[in-house]
């Protein structure tokens, strides 16, 4: 769990960090750091995504994802634990269920996270994970300096998750599969993009509810 709670730490410093910058920035520089971010940030997904191996199963996975995540509201459960979070720290930010589920969903979507998890869990190697805390802890920066504490609170969901997966990594080996780590690693990157369109506001896309399509497509490359 080392590595995890490096991660969470190097969240929650970058998160205060960046509310502390950001109260002191004119609304300009803000509204550039974001576009400068989201740009960036579909950059990532991008590179993500063109891990795909097999379009059409990526796709599929995809739509089913979001039919699945919509029918169960995934999205609006999230924004309530938002909402549920923001009233119990007595938070003012508007932004704190975006900050919050934007930053979940990236911190939580990638091979790094799986492979640095189950490492530290099997062979108590956290190195992995200790660079994944640094490129965290830097992108809260301006994630929170723009969207607010809700990026800082989402330390909690990575420690739950990636504890849980670092905790039950001897049985979930499976998941170092190249096949495996190349559909999470091309899925997540399509969600990744979204999260990046949302930042530069070119529509707004619930994340939320495409979560589901990551373990279809676990599966599909455990089963198939």
């Amino acid at each position: 769990m080392t590595g995890t709670l490096v991660n969470t730490g190097a969240i929650i410093a970058g998160g205060v960090i960046g509310i502390s910058v950001g109260n002191h920035l004119p609304e300009r520089i803000k509204t550039i750091m974001v576009q400068a971010l989201g740009l960036s940030v579909v950059l990532v997904g991008i590179q993500m995504a063109l891990a795909v191996t097999d379009l059409i199963v990526t796709i599929g996975c995809m739509l089913v994802g979001a039919i699945t995540g919509e029918l169960i509201r995934i999205e609006y459960w999230i924004e309530r634990l938002g909402e549920w979070l923001k009233a119990r720290t007595n938070s003012n930010s508007s932004t704190f269920a975006e900050g919050f589920m934007s930053a979940s969903v990236l911190y939580l979507t990638g091979a790094m996270m799986i492979v640095g998890s189950i490492q530290d869990g099997t062979i108590g190697d956290p190195t992995t994970l200790y660079v994944k805390a640094l490129l965290d802890g830097v992108i809260a920066i301006p994630l929170a300096s723009s969207l607010g504490i809700g990026v800082a609170f989402s330390a909690i969901s990575v420690f739950a998750v990636q504890g849980s997966l670092t905790i039950l990594s001897a049985h979930l080996l499976f998941m170092q599969d190249p096949a495996v780590l190349n559909a999470v690693t091309a899925t997540g990157g399509l969600l990744i993009v979204g999260i990046g369109m949302n930042l530069l506001k070119v529509t707004k896309i619930a994340i939320g509810n495409f979560l589901p399509a990551i373990l279809y497509a676990i599966v599909w490359a455990v089963f198939m």
